[in-house]
């Protein structure tokens, strides 16, 4: 295995696995740390953890174990994938493992670039843009879990970790991957650790890529990935498995609350059956995992949507009334059951929304490792477990367009 990737998240570590399976990797992504060893003809093994906002001490202990078994794969070069919108708090989690890691590695340096200009994010002068507007202008202000009220990465880093943070701009970054690597030298040498590079191209993320060559350790969204292979020795591939897909019958699960996700279930539910799911009506026992996936399930030619998405002030209800953390738990407890139901009665394909509830829907249905397939829109890619378990999409909440639902149960179904 010549790379070793961690994602603090399902959804993330998809989209990484589909930039580089792009670039000519073969790319296995684990659901969780796997109990046995990879298989011999893996480039890049993506262990997709479920640490985004867990305690830090538990995503720094997961990351770890994460880490030391892809070095028993053989890997000596190291991804740490997480959102390109740099999802996390004051107290965590990025910076904590980022501080683990590097010391577990006994590495001087690691860089930080969430940039992923595909979908709208770009980093610039150390500030995190989503489109034309600063992060902490964007719908990630109001994000339940990981509220983003500052777009400043080097601020906001710098309240995570212990360590220096330094800064490369984008002049030097335009400049190509010598001007790059000879700024990483000089910033190492003024005392940063820790170094932020801006990109606003995939231009500028492959230069950075190629410009680092030797850094055993790279951390950022999966757009970093784009120059990678190149610089690994890995040229475009034709014998990449082709996808086949599946059909019959489809459900949609959607516990995203961001803007996009909104947006494609409000367009989505005006042709489709569709069901929201209320975190109080859970509690009173109102609606069952049972109950939603009968449902679904009797509506599955048409392809059904339970969504819990909902616009920033009913969210913000629901957390007063039965706490942040108890909210999301009841959410995602009840799709990851319903998913296991769906699975039981013969769903074949399955569309997710939202990191959270990706991974507690692909936990729950004891998967071990997913087949990264054909791109349904920047940064998701349809997915297989193999067998007779159902193709899976599992979308990031801001990712894809206004479409997207639909487009992805086409590309499940093995149709361009």
């Amino acid at each position: 295995m010549l790379l070793g990737c961690i994602g603090d998240d399902f959804t993330g570590s998809s989209d990484l696995g589909l930039t580089l399976a792009n670039r000519g990797m073969r790319v296995t992504q684990y659901c969780g740390i796997p109990s046995s060893p990879a298989e011999g003809d893996v480039d890049a093994g993506v262990v997709a953890l479920k640490t985004r906002t867990c305690p830090a001490d538990r995503a720094v202990e997961d990351s770890l174990a994460a880490l030391n078994w892809l070095r028993d794969q053989g890997c000596r070069r190291y991804f740490f994938k997480y959102c390109s919108t740099f999802d996390s708090t004051p107290r965590g989690n990025i910076g904590p493992v980022i501080d683990a890691l590097m010391s577990a590695l006994a590495l001087p340096r690691a860089i930080v670039c969430p940039a992923f200009p595909a979908n709208g994010r770009s980093l610039y002068m150390g500030h995190l843009f989503v489109g034309d507007r600063l992060l902490s202008e964007s719908s990630m202000r109001d994000h339940p879990l990981t509220p983003m009220r500052d777009s400043d990465i080097r601020r906001w880093l710098s309240q995570q970790t212990r360590q220096s943070v330094g800064h490369i701009a984008h002049p030097v970054v335009a400049a190509g991957r010598d001007a790059i690597r000879a700024a990483l030298d000089t910033a190492v040498a003024n005392g940063s650790s820790i170094v932020v590079v801006d990109a606003v191209s995939d231009a500028d993320l492959h230069q950075i890529g190629l410009a680092c060559p030797d850094d055993t350790l790279i951390t950022g969204g999966s757009g970093i990935g784009l120059g990678l292979p190149e610089s690994l020795g890995i040229t475009a591939r034709t014998d990449r498995v082709s996808w086949t897909g599946r059909s019959g019958p489809a459900a949609i699960l959607s516990g995203s609350c961001s803007s996009m996700t909104r947006m494609q279930v409000a367009r989505y539910a005006l042709s489709h059956p569709s069901l929201a799911i209320d975190p109080v009506q859970i509690l009173a026992g109102a609606q069952t995992a049972d109950g939603v996936a009968d449902w679904l399930m009797q509506r599955s030619d048409d392809a059904p949507i339970a969504y819990s998405t909902a616009d920033p002030k009913s969210v913000a209800a629901a957390q007063a009334s039965l706490g942040r953390e108890a909210s999301a738990n009841l959410i995602e407890t009840l799709f990851a059951d319903v998913a296991v139901r769906l699975r039981d009665a013969g769903i074949a394909r399955l569309v997710v929304a939202g990191g959270e509830t990706s991974g507690a829907v692909v936990t729950a249905l004891g998967l071990s490792q997913l087949e990264i397939g054909p791109e349904i829109a920047p940064g998701v890619p349809a997915m297989s477990a193999g067998g007779d378990g159902p193709a899976l999409a599992l979308k990031s909440g801001n990712f894809g367009d206004a479409d997207f639902f639909e487009t992805a149960l086409t590309v499940l179904e093995g149709e361009s």
